[in-house]
């Protein structure tokens, strides 16, 4: 009598641990997957939000309890204060479409005492000096609201002492500027088309590639499923 084939078929130590690699790498790119999708989910939320809060009446700033004001849940709404500028500057360094140069950042004093940092744009590097003439009297600006960046930038600590900023580090900036209890955000000042620092160029483009990502990972876990039944069907058949 003639066995039927596979009857009786097993695998050999290598090939079973194969099979268990294969089925570890399925159920681990397809948890990938997933986290990817859920991932996508929020970027579309946030690019709406951000969408909503940036192109939104201005909120009037002198009228709220900063206290109570989320920066992160609240970051680029649009907002507006009034004020008098400080006499003096901090510079952060910065990167933007008009080449390297600076952020200016000033304090702004209210009405009723309280104080913001305000980035009121980028100069270029030859500018510093020249090109951060401050608007007298009161002043209305609105901007962004943003929450602040501390430590520093990629690799690169701030410097306190030297007036080395890679951040826009509110309390840090604020403390060197002789500000006591500073707004916990700073605000991006729009473009004023005025001479002085160029504003309005705050980044408001987030990356949104995790569907290709989550497309990779459940590509990978079929590779990874037809790897496994392919050693399965091979065995059963021979």
């Amino acid at each position: 009598m003639t066995e039927r084939k596979g009857q009786g078929a097993k695998l050999s130590p290598g090939l079973l641990a194969f099979c268990a690699f294969c089925l570890a790498c399925a159920i681990g790119f397809a948890a990938l997957g997933i986290w990817q999708i859920n991932r996508l989910a929020w970027k579309n939320q946030l690019i709406v939000a951000v969408e909503t809060r940036s192109t939104s009446a201005p909120v009037d700033l002198d009228m709220h309890d900063w206290g109570a004001l989320d920066p992160v849940a609240n970051e680029y709404l649009r907002v507006s204060v009034s004020g008098r500028f400080g006499s003096t500057d901090a510079f952060a360094q910065a990167v933007t479409v008009h080449g390297g140069g600076f952020w200016v950042l000033t304090p702004l004093t209210l009405a009723d005492g309280r104080q913001v940092l305000v980035n009121r744009g980028f100069v270029p590097s030859p500018d510093r000096e020249t090109a951060v003439p401050r608007p007298p009297g009161n002043v209305t600006v609105t901007g962004l609201l943003r929450q602040t960046e501390p430590e520093g930038g990629f690799l690169r600590s701030n410097d306190a002492q030297t007036g080395r900023w890679y951040s826009r580090d509110v309390a840090a900036i604020s403390a060197t500027l002789g500000i006591d209890d500073p707004a916990p955000f700073f605000i991006d000042a729009d473009a004023t088309g005025s001479s002085g620092p160029i504003g309005g160029l705050t980044v408001l483009s987030f990356p949104n590639n995790h569907l290709v990502y989550a497309l990779t990972w459940f590509g990978l876990t079929l590779l990874a499923l037809f790897g496994f039944v392919f050693v399965l069907r091979d065995r059963w058949q021979h």
